[in-house]
């Protein structure tokens, strides 16, 4: 690594390469080449920063546009009819998505705060979508060994996919003392 402490020399050098718009990885290759040092784009990127240098900015250069391609483009610019010859092919509109069909259950919450909800009440949130808009809870008694009531239970869990184990008690058993 690189020490912080730049010799005066370099630093000079990298704010004349700097003023003759040269990215922060070629003053890095000159500066090495120059002064036989290894410093990284990211080093001379830093010291570039805690020297007040601003950021090179390149101007990105633009893709040409796409030209339209005519039917015969495929035919090596030969058209067995001219008139078709310079016919835009299109391509066929993307189908629209299906929409989205959303999971619920036919429950009615009971849409308890955090502070109002006791031990057995399931705890399937509501709300919280916007900023200003309080987070509630369903409320109704939960399934035994679950934070949830059996309807939520059940939403929550995708119905095609087998638990990997079966739930139980977990038994840890002490190999060695450290």
């Amino acid at each position: 690594m690189q020490s912080t402490d730049w010799p005066d020399q370099h630093s000079m050098v990298l704010r004349d390469l700097h003023a003759k718009g040269l990215s922060y990885a070629e003053i890095a290759r000159a500066l090495n080449a120059q002064f036989g040092t290894t410093y990284t784009r990211n080093a001379t990127l830093g010291r570039g920063k805690r020297m007040g240098l601003a950021p090179v900015v390149r101007q990105a250069a633009r893709a040409p546009e796409p030209r339209p391609r005519s039917v015969a483009a495929g035919t090596g610019g030969r058209a067995a009819d001219p008139a078709t010859r310079d016919q835009v092919v299109r391509p066929a509109p993307a189908a629209a998505p299906a929409p989205v069909r959303l999971r619920c259950v036919g429950i009615s919450p009971r849409l308890l705060s955090f502070e109002q909800l006791e031990a057995g009440d399931c705890r399937y949130p509501y709300g919280g979508d916007r900023d200003d808009d309080p987070i509630t809870f369903c409320g109704h008694p939960r399934q035994p060994g679950a934070s949830y009531c059996t309807p939520h239970f059940h939403l929550t869990r995708n119905p095609e996919v087998t638990a990997e184990r079966p739930t139980g008690p977990l038994v840890l058993r002490l190999v060695a003392a450290a």
